[in-house]
């Protein structure tokens, strides 16, 4: 059956089933001192999202690591952990969550494409916009949102995910002369190396409206409510296995918490609750709702107001001065503002006995530390 599948789809014989093809696979990537990486997963189409395709290219070959297969992906750990390997992605924050999450795996000598891309002063740095303006290659934008956790992978999907990290090595080697010319290559291996330490933070204990958007604004009886309706939606998304988003909108839930309607007509009153969904969740959504409501005063959640530090005149004189200098700086170097230093990095300059050292990455000080310092003294 195999066989029949990579008759008639070409692109199926790069894929990695088996615990043998990946060991050897591991022999001859463990050889190579440049490779590039990509993952797909499913958050758009489950409750628990999950690599489902691992894309790893050479210079000589491009193969697709199924790790819903039966074969344990942690045999990539040592490549991940060679420090002579540099390893090649594309916005790596998403990736190094997903490895890590999923496999522990930790990545060692990571270079982010779309790091060098913002530091080239590039205006378009997603990996398609970057791909069709330096190789003419187009790639299926229909593709990003598929559910790569369905079997078998259509032909398109395969050719799509190889493109993907196909021409990724020599997109790295073009960024890194032009990062070489330009006197920038050690500041992106030290962002770089910053993202490679990204994890996804505990979530454990936390209330979930609290890191709702927009919860900043809403009442503490209001949160109580939309906390119930949040708990009510994810448990109906983890029964259907669903992303939550797909049982009930954020905007949805945010009118329910406010509105509060207390029966089936006052849900028909609500312009977005279709009779159809009254009729599958209303008693739930009701219930959560009361439930929102009969929490004691004393138990309200309550929001840290996230406010701006107050500064004196002096440390409000050194913020506007420093901006004046980024926008200078930022038009000199040809990079967004952002990238040069951001609104808390400026507003923690300006403090008394603030930390230079501390506070700016080694390629900032080693760019315009000294100008920081005659600014801020």
């Amino acid at each position: 059956m195999q066989n029949k599948n990579k008759a008639t789809n070409p692109a199926a014989a790069h894929l990695v089933t088996d615990q043998k093809a990946l060991d050897e696979l591991v022999a001859r990537l463990s050889k190579e001192s440049v490779l590039a990486f990509d993952l797909e997963a499913d958050s758009l189409h489950h409750y628990t999202e999950k690599v489902c395709l691992i894309q790893v290219s050479s210079p000589s070959e491009t193969r697709l690591i199924d790790p819903l297969a039966p074969v344990d992906v942690r045999a990539l750990a040592p490549i991940f952990a060679n420090p002579a390997i540099k390893k090649i992605f594309h916005g790596a924050d998403y990736d190094m969550r997903s490895l890590h999450r999923d496999f522990g795996i930790e990545v060692v000598n990571l270079f982010d494409t779309m790091i060098a891309s913002q530091f080239l002063g590039e205006s378009e740095f997603g990996l398609a916009a970057l791909l069709k303006k330096r190789f003419g290659v187009e790639l299926d934008k229909r593709y990003q949102k598929a559910d790569w956790s369905k079997r078998p992978f259509s032909q398109e999907m395969l050719e799509y995910a190889m493109k993907d990290t196909s021409l990724l090595i020599e997109l790295y080697r073009q960024l890194e002369a032009e990062l070489v010319a330009k006197g920038r290559l050690a500041w992106v291996e030290e962002e770089s190396e910053l993202v490679a330490g990204v994890r996804s933070p505990s979530r454990e204990g936390e209330l979930m409206c609290l890191r709702f958007k927009g919860a900043n604004k809403m009442k503490p009886r209001e949160l109580a409510v939309l906390e119930e309706l949040l708990k009510f939606r994810d448990e109906k998304a983890r029964i259907a296995d669903v992303p939550p988003f797909r049982i009930l909108s954020n905007d949805l839930l945010r009118e329910l918490a406010e509105k509060q309607p207390r029966s089936n007509f006052e849900l028909v009153g609500i312009h977005t609750m279709s009779s159809k969904l009254i009729e599958r969740l209303g008693r739930g959504l009701l219930q959560a709702i009361a439930n929102g409501l009969a929490l004691p005063q004393d138990k309200l959640p309550q929001v840290q107001p996230n406010r701006r530090p107050v500064l004196d005149r002096l440390q409000d004189e050194k913020v506007k001065r420093l901006k004046i200098w980024r926008e200078a700086k930022s038009a000199q170097l040809g990079l967004g503002v952002g990238l040069v230093a951001n609104n808390t990095l400026l507003e923690a300059l300006a403090e008394p006995g603030s930390s230079q050292n501390a506070l700016l990455k080694r390629w900032q000080r080693e760019a315009f530390g000294d100008e920081l310092a005659s600014l801020v003294s």
